[in-house]
């Protein structure tokens, strides 16, 4: 019998650590959090410093009862959920339920390797008080915003809509882009571009030179007609090269990955989404078949925020750099990056948990996308530790009458880390990496170009982009909002809420979820606010390190945010009752339509409702412009006949699929069972009978009781409406 109790948070890192212990213990798994706040209610006890009342999660009671068992059986307890502050909440959770405070003890694993998890177990830890009353800080701040900011929102617009203290700060963030891009305004400007080659080549290399200087000033061209006078002015001038500046340009290798850059990269070059990286992460981390040698955890814990390295990791490293790159590759010091200001430093950067376990030798057994994220996660760490890359960089700037033109040519003289990766860069940024490497022949001075062309173009200035899932991670990083286990939530949450859609794999915020944050910055500005928030954040870092008091950090918080919630009632505006003024115009009595929320999302509602119920469903054209939708006709079927009447029968749908109706309808009720070209039934008749006869047996047996009913309904609506 085993005398020692393992628990960690899933069964695929159970079975992973299960391999590197011995029979004297048994490992089992807890399913994430088991004991949280109550889904249909507030659950924090304000009056008395802010008690959270928490519940066991009710799908989760037979994993608690597993673990009870287990418990019994055994001397030593070790809690190995995640190295983190949820993980640190799971841990005090399962203590304080089983009742083995003097058995249990907190074990940290940082990677799942046979020598990682018999350390732990050897060198077990207290528990940190500091780490988890951060996390039920954050728990409770969140649940304080989100359980009494939300049901204004149900009355102001719609039932169901969430607000949260972070996601609704990055849903700002997208909106303000959003009205930076509609308020900007495109200003004409030209250039003046000469094709030139060698004079004496005949076929040598062809480039393109910028007109930077016209008769001893700064270039600034904006309309089509100073352009052409400049080309007319310098088309039969002498062209010939006036300076040529070499210079060794070094391009220093990128740090290991943290959370929010393995974010952004795998955004960028594999398309993932974030919380499919995440996803993809844990599995990783946990541990995944590896054939024959079983389950192996192939990375390091994937939330951190530092890009430190172990010892061990970066002697592997450099030496599977030395033996198959060479010592030309190999920097004689190891690489050590800097830490930011913010950064926690709890553990180590996301890196292979073996530096020989290379990518194609776990192909065979990893999905596609698990694969390309290993590929991307192993070939980042390798590079973190090679040299830097070296570039030849040629400044040529050439002379024609009045005018200087200048070209910028680039030539990699030494691969250095990029013979193993290279960063993914934003389409920004990637066009104006390519301008500047432009592909220059040997050019000295003073010798004389061929003019091989010699235009004006035209140019447009363009507005600020929107985000893409990979720019938002890396702007809320820059302004300290919210932290890297947070990053998949908060996206994940504002585009199932319906507050953002993606176009283009860029993010733009709905009439809906522009219409939310104007009025969160309305009734609670101190909330929305950037600043607000990250100061936040370094106040719940304060309560990890012990120097702030969770319960006084609530208390400084709740009172203004109190005021706020009295004050919001009355002063936010009302979209459920005014909704979104637009030029439409209502058919039935000439009044202009706006734009409203129900269950099924946006619908135009005449503004002289309920004078006038006139309501349409629309959507946007290509220009952005209201399109109202023109409901379908029903198919009519020539061919069946109405048993009651006799007139044709039209397929309709009902929520339980398609039946055939008379067209006599509502005079005549003929209806019919629809078959479709297999002769198999659809059975939307079928069902609607069928529940309609279980509806009246349901209501014999049990009587409506109203005011239990409501209660649920209210609970039910509580649990759907709010996402921290």
């Amino acid at each position: 019998m085993a005398k020692s109790l393992v628990i960690v948070e899933s069964p695929a890192k159970a079975k992973t650590i299960k391999k590197y212990l011995g029979k004297d213990f048994n490992v089992e798994a807890s399913s994430g959090h088991l004991i949280d706040l109550p889904s249909n209610r507030l659950g924090v006890d304000i009056e008395k410093n802010f008690k959270p009342q928490y519940v066991v999660i009710s799908d989760k009671k037979k994993f608690l009862g597993q673990l009870e068992k287990a418990a019994k059986k055994v001397e030593k307890i070790y809690l190995a959920s995640d190295p983190d502050r949820e993980g640190e909440a799971i841990a005090w959770h399962i203590v304080d339920r089983l009742k083995i405070k003097n058995r249990a003890f907190r074990v940290l694993i940082y990677e799942i390797t046979e020598k990682a998890v018999q350390e732990a177990i050897r060198n077990p830890i207290s528990l940190s008080q500091e780490r988890f009353e951060a996390q039920q800080a954050r728990r409770v701040l969140d649940r304080l915003v989100g359980y009494q900011v939300s049901p204004i929102l149900w009355k102001k617009v719609r039932r169901g809509l969430s607000a949260g203290r972070v996601q609704s700060v990055a849903l700002r963030i997208i909106v303000e882009r959003e009205r930076e891009i509609e308020s900007f305004k495109p200003e004409e400007y030209w250039t003046v571009e000469a094709g030139l080659k060698q004079l004496l080549e005949s076929n040598g290399i062809s480039f393109i030179a910028l007109l930077v200087k016209y008769d001893g000033q700064k270039v600034e061209i904006h309309n089509e007609k100073h352009a052409l006078e400049i080309v007319e002015a310098l088309k039969n001038k002498k062209y010939s090269v006036f300076s040529v500046e070499r210079k060794e340009r070094i391009r220093n290798t990128l740090p290991p990955f943290i959370t929010s850059t393995v974010q952004q990269e795998a955004s960028r070059k594999l398309r993932f989404p974030v919380k499919k990286t995440m996803s993809i992460a844990q599995r990783l981390y946990e541990g995944l078949e590896l054939g024959e040698e079983g389950p192996v955890g192939l990375i390091t814990y994937m939330r951190t925020d530092s890009v430190r390295i172990s010892e061990h990791a970066v002697a592997e490293a450099r030496s599977y750099i030395g033996e198959n790159y060479g010592a030309d590759f190999l920097p004689e010091t190891p690489n050590i990056f800097k830490l930011k200001r913010s950064a926690q430093d709890a553990h180590e950067a996301i890196r292979p948990t073996a530096v020989a376990t290379t990518p194609d030798q776990v192909k065979p057994f990893l999905s596609e996308d698990e694969f390309e994220l290993y590929k991307l996660i192993w070939q980042r760490f390798i590079a973190s530790q090679m040299s830097p890359a070296v570039y030849d960089q040629t400044i040529v700037e050439i002379e024609a009458g009045k005018g200087l033109f200048r070209v910028t040519g680039s030539v990699m003289k030494f691969p250095g880390f990029t013979a193993t990766y290279m960063e993914g860069k934003e389409e920004e940024e990637e066009a104006k990496e390519k301008e500047e490497e432009a592909k220059l022949p040997e050019l000295s001075e003073g010798e004389e170009l061929k003019l091989l062309n010699l235009e004006g173009k035209q140019h447009v200035t363009q507005p600020p982009p929107r985000f893409t899932e990979s720019s938002l991670v890396k702007e809320l990083e820059e302004n300290g909002i919210g932290r890297p286990s947070t990053y998949s939530t908060i996206l994940s949450t504002i585009q199932e809420r319906e507050y953002v859609v993606k176009e283009k794999n860029r993010l733009k915020p709905t009439l809906l979820g522009s219409s939310v944050t104007d009025l969160l910055i309305q009734g609670f500005p101190e909330v929305m606010d950037v600043q607000f928030t990250a100061d936040m954040e370094e106040k719940l870092d304060e309560v990890e390190e012990g120097t702030v008091n969770w319960v006084e950090l609530l208390k400084r918080f709740y009172k203004e945010f109190s005021k706020r919630l009295t004050q919001a009632e009355s002063s936010m505006r009302s979209l459920r009752r005014e909704g979104v003024p637009t030029d439409v115009e209502c058919e039935n009595c000439g009044s202009s339509m706006i734009i409203k929320w129900g269950k099924k999302g946006e619908f135009l509602s005449c503004s002289r409702y309920p004078d006038c119920k006139n309501a349409k469903q629309f959507e946007y054209n290509e220009d952005g412009e209201i399109r109202i939708k023109e409901k379908k006709k029903p198919e009519i079927r020539n061919d069946i006949l109405c048993d009651l009447c006799g007139k044709p029968m039209a397929i309709r749908t009902s929520r339980y699929g398609k039946f055939l109706g008379c067209t006599g309808y509502p005079g005549c009720k003929g209806i019919k069972r629809l078959k479709d070209i297999q002769g198999e039934e659809i059975d939307g008749l079928k069902e609607a009978q069928k529940d309609s006869k279980e509806k009246k047996k349901e209501s014999k047996r049990k009587p409506f009781r109203k005011n239990s009913a409501k209660k649920k309904a209210e609970g039910k609506s509580q649990a759907k409406g709010y996402q921290a």
